[in-house]
């Protein structure tokens, strides 16, 4: 049995801990209200106040929570993991956060004698709850090694990409596809409409052929059935690709097809769509379409 801590217990946060407990581990769960204390009690689990009392006795600390300024708070914050965790202990970061950040949160914690894997997550929800995450890697090979039977009880997949920051990359690249090719689906979704044509029969003939896709098989449906709740919320996309903006702005980088779907992102949570499903594009498409005279 392993001592571990856990910051970050949301809608992914919570199956991941559950099937931590299951594999016989100790789980210190960093909360800030009583209600989650609650829930993690329940489980079986250990609340504590502060993400460093969570790390006093953690031989792993993982950290799954929603933006760069959140995991720079947990880790290296006044309440940080930096100020209870022991020298040597390895630190697990699931956010999907900026790469740049991620490399500087590395040798932060280094420099105090602690050890850094980022390792975002593709698969949302559903795929923490069923531990079938594909997880992709930065840091040291060695250490990763040490966490592997651990991070084997969250996902099927896991990666090993390059150094510190190098996670954080590949996640980057999954959103750029996944998101681009929602829109793309969005796109041949309102073309077939337009037409007179049902959007099922169309998703029906082409997903065989080299437009099928797993998007193309979530996403699809969704829209041809205007279901639009929630799988991933929209609102996480759209502080994703404001992440790989801001560096592709920074390196020079001219990627247009990223820039548009940032720009209908950006739209989709002005229109207060933010906790809907990413399939909500196909609506703020039609919203934008010119009015017939």
């Amino acid at each position: 049995m392993t001592t571990l801590a856990f910051i970050g217990f949301g809608a992914m946060g919570r199956p991941m801990v559950r099937h931590l407990l299951a594999a016989g581990h100790h789980i210190n769960v960093s909360v800030r209200r009583p209600e989650a204390a609650d829930a993690v009690r329940a489980l079986g689990a250990q609340p504590c106040s502060s993400p460093a009392e969570a790390a006093r006795d953690a031989d792993v600390v993982f950290t799954n929570v929603t933006s760069t300024a959140d995991v720079e708070d947990v880790l290296l914050g006044a309440h940080g993991v930096i100020h209870g965790a022991r020298p040597g202990t390895l630190c697990i970061d699931h956010s999907t956060i900026s790469p740049v950040a991620t490399r500087d949160i590395a040798k932060r914690l280094q420099a105090a004698g602690l050890r850094f894997l980022d390792a975002p997550v593709s698969g949302g929800a559903a795929g923490a709850e069923a531990a079938t995450l594909t997880i992709m890697v930065g840091g040291d090979s060695a250490d990763l090694e040490q966490a592997r039977p651990l991070l084997e009880r969250l996902g099927k997949t896991i990666a090993h990409v390059g150094a510190a920051g190098s996670g954080q990359v590949a996640k980057a690249c999954n959103q750029i596809v996944q998101v681009t090719t929602i829109q793309g689906i969005a796109e041949a979704m309102l073309f077939a409409t337009s037409q007179g044509t049902d959007p099922q029969k169309i998703l029906d003939a082409i997903a065989t052929g080299f437009a099928g896709s797993r998007m193309l098989d979530l996403m699809g449906p969704k829209m041809a059935q205007r279901d639009f709740k929630a799988g991933i919320e929209a609102r996480l996309h759209e502080k994703d690709f404001g992440l790989v903006r801001e560096v592709a702005r920074e390196q020079h980088l001219y990627m247009p097809a990223m820039e548009a779907v940032a720009a209908q992102l950006r739209s989709l949570v002005e229109q207060g769509r933010g906790r809907d499903d990413t399939s909500s594009l196909l609506p703020v498409l039609e919203s934008q379409q010119p009015t017939k005279r």
